[in-house]
């Protein structure tokens, strides 16, 4: 049965975040294994796409977060409607918003390790907290501006970013390094400025992925899934015609994402704004598969273990750091596992482990827990 997508919850919304997780939970894992179980699987392409890019291009893994910024921002015109509707006051809206950024970098500091109370190397910047922080600036410009001058606010933060990254480079960047590089870009520097020795370990505690510089981009493709929010609740056209209509805008950014990348290239690690553009397109293409699929046809029941995901995912992101999944899929399936050879083992594994993260879920999807900020 078809729905009102203007005033119901979009089950495409939820099935969709429920997609994006599945990757961080598991999905990835066993992908990269499948693909090893066959010849040359090492080197298939959809292996190579179960990992981050190590510095410029672009693979499916590095799609994944900023899809889940992407989808909170299409949300929020939904809550804000539902808050002018109940004559909500604007100082208890601005509340909230900050109430929610704060919690979210609360818990990105959780994640890093907060509670071991190591705060000489605790990581200050997270995943968690880009989102709060990138959503919090565009739920506050999306209250106080209207659509064209928040489409030229985005503009400028794309455009004053590239500008600012291409002509002022590091400091301290070696000779020769170029502005968009590991050793010479000004994102990496702002942070060895601000957060010296709490930087990512991973890359070498020198530069932070989730870093302070390169959150301004991470505003847009939120400002983007916002946009996108508001076209879908827009009354007076049909499903059909805000689907195509979603397709064409992603070609567009696509298009241009994709030509911009010639002067500043596909960078996940500095949210380049060619990075915003071309992931913005993708996300916007899946978010309107999904929402023809399930919100404009009516086809709701394939899509109903990636909604048991998608609407907790907070708590998936959380709980591995809390619960010992591994040990737990350990202990149902070491024994099985002994039996086969190390590839299949390995599949059967974290087939398993992406099941008891699943079934948890599913618990707490039928006793009506959810997990929100």
């Amino acid at each position: 049965m078809k729905t009102d997508p203007s005033s119901q919850r979009l089950a495409s919304l939820d099935a969709l975040r429920g997609f994006d997780m599945l990757f961080i939970i598991g999905l990835a894992s066993l992908i990269a294994a499948v693909c090893r179980l066959f010849p040359g699987g090492e080197d298939c392409w959809l292996l190579q796409q179960m990992h981050h890019v190590e510095w410029d291009g672009l693979r499916h893994h590095d799609t994944i977060f900023p899809l889940f910024l992407f989808i909170a921002g299409i949300s929020f015109p939904y809550s804000f409607a539902k808050q002018q509707s109940k004559g909500v006051p604007r100082w208890k809206t601005y509340l909230k918003i900050f109430r929610r950024a704060l919690v979210l970098v609360l818990l990105g500091l959780i994640c890093n390790g907060l509670l071991k109370f190591q705060f000489d190397s605790l990581r200050f910047c997270s995943v968690l907290g880009r989102i709060g922080l990138a959503w919090m600036f565009a739920a506050l410009l999306f209250i106080n501006f209207k659509p064209s001058v928040r489409a030229v606010i985005a503009v400028v933060l794309l455009v004053g970013y590239w500008l600012l990254l291409r002509f002022v480079p590091a400091p301290d960047a070696p000779a020769g390094a170029g502005p968009f590089s590991f050793e010479g870009n000004l994102v990496g520097y702002v942070d060895r400025c601000l957060f010296p020795g709490h930087l990512y370990k991973g890359d070498g505690g020198v530069f932070d992925p989730e870093g302070t510089l390169s959150t301004v981009p991470a505003i847009v493709t939120a400002m983007l899934g916002m946009f996108t929010g508001e076209w879908v609740r827009k009354k007076g056209q049909s499903g059909g015609k805000k689907v195509l209509w979603m397709f064409v805008a992603a070609a567009v950014m696509l298009v241009l994402g994709l030509v911009w990348s010639r002067w500043f290239p596909l960078n996940k690690k500095l949210w380049s704004s060619s990075f915003v553009l071309v992931v913005g397109a993708y996300s916007l293409a899946m978010f309107a598969l999904f929402y023809w699929i399930i919100d404009v046809k009516g086809w709701k029941k394939w899509a109903f273990p990636l909604i048991v995901v998608g609407m907790n995912s907070i708590a998936i992101f959380m709980l591995p750091r809390i619960i010992d999944f591994r040990h737990a899929t350990d202990f149902f399936l070491e024994g099985l596992c002994g039996l086969m050879s190390p590839l299949w083992a390995k599949a059967l594994w974290w087939l398993g482990y992406l099941a008891l993260n699943w079934l948890l879920l599913y618990f707490l999807y039928k006793k009506k827990v959810f997990l929100k900020v």
